[in-house]
C-alpha cells in the first residue's frame, strides 16, 4: 500500500484505509476517518472528523471534507459524515459534520457529483446521483433528494428541501422547498415548470409523465384549496408511486413550497 500513499501526505494514527486507497501530496487524513476500498484523495485534500468515505469515491484538490460545523450551539461535541459510494466531490469543496443539535450526521449518498467550490453544510441529507454545481451553498440541515440537479451559484436556506428530480436554475435562491420533478428559478425561487427531460432521462412510462402532469396542474394550475387538491391528487394518481411521492413530499413541507409568480 506505501506507493499508493504519497509520501508528503500527512495520515493520523487511526485512519482506516481499505485496499486500493490512493492518497495525494500534501494530504492531511485525521484520525477519525476511514476510507473505502479504492477511494482515491487528490492533493493538499484535508478529510477531518468522524468521516467515512464510501468505495470508489474521488476527493479533488484543496476539498475540505468533515470540517467542524460552523455553528454558534456546537459545543465541540465529535460528529459524523457519512459519504456513500462513486461520488465524485471536486476542488475546493466543503462539508462538514453534524451537530447534536441536529440529525448528528452529514450523510451524501451515492453517486453524486459535487463540483468546485459548492458547500455542504452540517446536518444536510443528500441523496444518490444528484448534482450539485459550482459554488451551490446548502445551509444547515437540508435535504437535497434523489437525482437532484442544483445549478451553479443556488443558495439553499437552513432546512428547505430539494425534492426528486428538481432542478434549480443558475443563481437561484431557495428559501422554500422545490417541489419534486419540479423546475424552479429566480430570487426567491418560483416554481417555473416541470423537469421532463430529467423524467425522461430517467426512463419514466409515459403514463407516469401524464400522471405527474395533471397532478402538477391540479395543485399549481387551478384555483383549488391546497388541501382539496392534494386530495384530488391522491385518489386520481396516487396509485403511481411518483405522484404519491411527490403528494407526501407537498404535504410534510414546514418552509411552504414554491409557487409560480402571479
Amino acid at each position: 500500500m506505501g506507493d499508493l500513499i504519497h509520501p508528503t501526505a500527512i495520515l493520523e494514527p487511526g485512519v482506516k484505509l481499505d485496499e486500493g486507497v490512493r492518497v495525494g501530496p500534501y494530504a492531511v487524513v485525521g484520525k477519525g476517518v476511514s476510507l473505502g476500498v479504492g477511494v482515491e484523495v487528490g492533493p493538499h485534500v484535508v478529510l477531518a472528523g468522524i468521516t467515512h468515505i464510501g468505495a470508489g469515491t474521488r476527493i479533488s484538490a484543496h476539498a475540505c471534507v468533515g470540517g467542524a460545523p460552523q455553528h454558534v450551539e456546537w459545543d465541540g461535541e465529535a460528529m459524523r459524515l457519512e459519504v456513500g459510494r462513486d461520488n465524485w466531490i471536486r476542488e475546493h469543496v466543503s462539508i462538514h459534520v453534524g451537530t447534536n443539535s441536529g440529525e448528528a450526521c452529514t450523510r451524501i449518498g451515492d453517486g453524486n457529483l459535487i463540483m468546485n467550490g459548492a458547500h455542504i453544510a452540517h446536518d444536510c441529507q443528500i441523496g444518490s446521483q444528484t448534482v450539485i454545481s459550482s459554488f451551490c451553498g446548502l445551509a444547515g440541515h437540508v435535504i437535497v433528494e434523489d437525482y437532484a440537479v442544483l445549478g451553479a451559484y443556488t443558495g439553499v436556506h437552513q432546512r428547505a428541501r430539494v425534492g426528486e428530480s428538481a432542478m434549480t436554475a443558475a443563481g437561484t435562491k431557495l428559501s422554500q422547498d422545490a417541489p419534486p420533478f419540479s423546475l424552479v428559478a429566480g430570487d426567491r425561487a418560483r416554481l417555473v415548470g416541470l423537469n421532463t427531460v430529467g423524467m425522461q432521462r430517467r426512463e419514466f412510462p409515459e403514463r407516469t409523465l401524464n400522471a405527474i402532469k395533471r397532478a402538477h396542474r391540479t395543485v399549481f394550475g387551478r384555483q383549488l384549496r391546497w388541501e382539496e387538491a392534494l386530495d384530488r391528487v391522491d385518489t386520481e394518481w396516487g396509485h403511481v408511486p411518483e405522484v404519491g411521492r411527490w403528494s407526501a413530499f407537498l404535504r410534510a413541507s414546514e418552509r411552504g413550497v414554491c409557487r409560480a409568480a402571479r
